[in-house]
């Protein structure tokens, strides 16, 4: 929660603040986030405006995952801008007289409010991370990933490879061992008997 007391309400004052705060529980995507408990480092500038106060700033927070294509570890820093509103709780029945089209309910429950003059940053931030983060992270641009054959890490070994078979012939390669199994069972037996019973 950051306090807005200091900057009073007259429209145009403005103060600045930094500060570190822990990132909360699930600040991220499945394959790349902010760990929990992770020091974000905020650069807020905080304006006073009819409305309410405007809040302007930027996160940065050390981002770990793994690479969408090797599955390695990776860590990234993440900077992220955001800005937003945050309305005086009687401004809003201000302007709700003024906003009487279809939309005014919507826009009612996307607006964040100052509460005993202060404000919780948590939604913005949450907001500026996730969408900041690569949605498909990778160690290296040129990454070669694993092999879909045997899943070997390509990096690690460039002159990986597998005999390529034609997949219309592939039924056909589990044959040629079981030609030479049967030969054997067809074959006569040592005491010159068929192997089929008259």
């Amino acid at each position: 929660m950051f306090d807005t007391r200091e900057l009073g309400r007259r429209p145009g004052a403005l103060k600045r603040v930094s500060r570190s705060v822990p990132a909360p529980q699930d600040l991220g995507i499945e394959v790349i986030g902010v760990p929990e408990g992770a020091a974000v480092e905020l650069d807020l500038r905080l304006e006073s405006v009819m409305e309410g106060v405007l809040v302007t700033g930027t996160a940065r927070a050390p981002l770990t995952g793994e690479c969408v294509r090797c599955l390695e570890p990776l860590e990234r820093e993440l900077e992220a801008d955001f800005q937003e509103m945050f309305s005086y709780p009687d401004a809003d029945a201000r302007s709700r007289h003024a906003d009487t089209g279809d939309d005014a309910e919507d826009d009612e429950e996307d607006t964040l409010f100052l509460e005993d003059d202060m404000f919780d940053l948590e939604p913005v931030l949450r907001d500026a991370v996730v969408l900041s983060l690569p949605l498909q992270p990778v160690c290296q641009e040129d990454c070669p990933g694993l092999c879909s054959e045997c899943g070997a890490r390509l990096a690690d070994d460039p002159d990986h490879h597998h005999d390529a078979v034609d997949i219309r012939w592939a039924a056909l390669q589990g044959l040629a061992g079981s030609d030479q199994d049967g030969e054997k069972e067809n074959a006569p037996r040592a005491n010159g008997d068929d192997s089929q019973e008259k």
